[in-house]
């Protein structure tokens, strides 16, 4: 195996393969990459046998062949050379050597043989979007997914593909984000699966040109996603994902209309008072005028008035100020409406202009 190629070409591929090895891996050929070279291809691939990203650059070698070497170590080299660089390799029996202008070195590699395969089925369903799109759903709704929790259906993603209609749902049980936007091509189908936590932030991560092409396969077990150069796979979680529709189905309050920042600037000052653990605050409602406020054990004390549209009967509820703040952190729209459930057992949130994205907060006792 012998080729060259330019650190512009290498290092952005190769930082994305490296983000889905694990650190600490129970099998050592798993912290490697595995460089597989074939007459006009370098194809850079890393696992950790739940996920797995694949890169593949355009080169013309001297030389074919396959080896592993080390993820992290190889990553450094390549990030600290110069900038447009032209990298030399050459596997000599054990060793990959690397040549870059005055510098040399030497790395320990593992057969290619021992690289465990990632287990594909056929993808008998497939859809396009645009990568601004998707990114755009993955970042609406990604923040509310669990993390270890014992429901392993919720450390995920919810994504729902009706015909023509693409749904995005995160929830930890306590708050639930959901997105819905249109796809230019209908299905002609109706399923249901969930991403993995891991793959949904690799998936965000990855995708950085909103203009480009997103082409998504997926089966009952994987999910494959093509962009540019690149190819990721993830096992998906078998579970079912619990019906989050009956939320909608219960009698609520007018609609609170108020200016977003304003809001979120109020938030933000009032629960620096909240109490650490429990980040709770309090929202006195009444005819056009809220009031925001916060308590601590230590007997400090926080309270915002501001002014909005509200038609209906005085009301006082309490929720997470972080799970609020990060709700409308992600509206795009200048005012943003507030449904309380009539129980006071939680609140909507949306954006006025484009109701396509929806959060859902549970109230809390304080």
């Amino acid at each position: 195996m012998k080729f060259i190629i330019n650190r512009e070409l290498l290092l952005p591929a190769l930082q994305q393969i490296v983000g889905v090895i694990e650190k600490r891996q129970t099998m050592p050929v798993l912290s490697n990459v595995l460089m597989q070279v074939n007459d006009q291809q370098l194809t850079l691939t890393g696992s950790d046998l739940e996920i797995q990203m694949m890169a593949k650059l355009a080169i013309q070698p001297e030389s074919v062949g396959d080896i592993t070497v080390p993820s992290r170590k190889f990553l450094d080299i390549c990030r600290l050379l110069p900038s447009e660089a032209e990298i030399k390799f050459e596997l000599k029996e054990d060793k990959l050597r690397l040549v870059s202008g005055r510098s040399r070195f030497s790395l320990s590699t593992i057969p290619a043989d021992n690289y465990p395969e990632f287990v594909e089925s056929d993808y008998p369903h497939q859809f396009s979007i645009s990568t601004g799109k998707f990114k755009k759903a993955l970042a609406k709704t990604a923040f509310c997914m669990a993390s270890q929790d014992v429901r392993y259906y919720l450390n995920g993603l919810l994504l729902n593909i009706s015909n023509s209609k693409i749904k995005l749902v995160g929830s930890d049980g306590h708050r639930l984000s959901f997105f819905e936007d249109t796809l230019e091509t209908a299905t002609g189908y109706e399923e249901r699966i969930i991403i993995p936590r891991k793959g949904v932030l690799e998936l965000s991560r990855l995708l950085s040109d909103p203009d480009s092409p997103l082409d998504v396969y997926f089966s009952a077990n994987n999910i494959k996603v093509v962009y540019q150069n690149m190819v990721f796979f993830a096992k998906l979680v078998d579970s079912k994902y619990p019906d989050f529709s009956r939320v909608f189905n219960q009698a609520f309050n007018s609609p609170v209309i108020i200016q977003t920042q304003l809001l979120k600037d109020a938030l933000t000052r009032v629960a620096v008072l909240a109490n650490e653990k429990f980040k709770g605050i309090t929202l006195d409602i009444s005819e056009n005028q809220m009031k925001i406020t916060a308590h601590n054990p230590e007997h400090d004390e926080a309270e915002e008035e501001l002014l909005m549209q509200y038609p209906g009967p005085a009301l006082s509820v309490s929720f997470n100020s972080q799970y609020l703040l990060e709700a409308v952190s992600n509206l795009d729209s200048e005012k943003c409406s507030l449904i309380i459930a009539s129980n006071n057992s939680c609140c909507f949130i949306e954006e006025i202009e484009n109701p396509a994205y929806k959060f859902i907060v549970m109230s809390m006792q304080l």
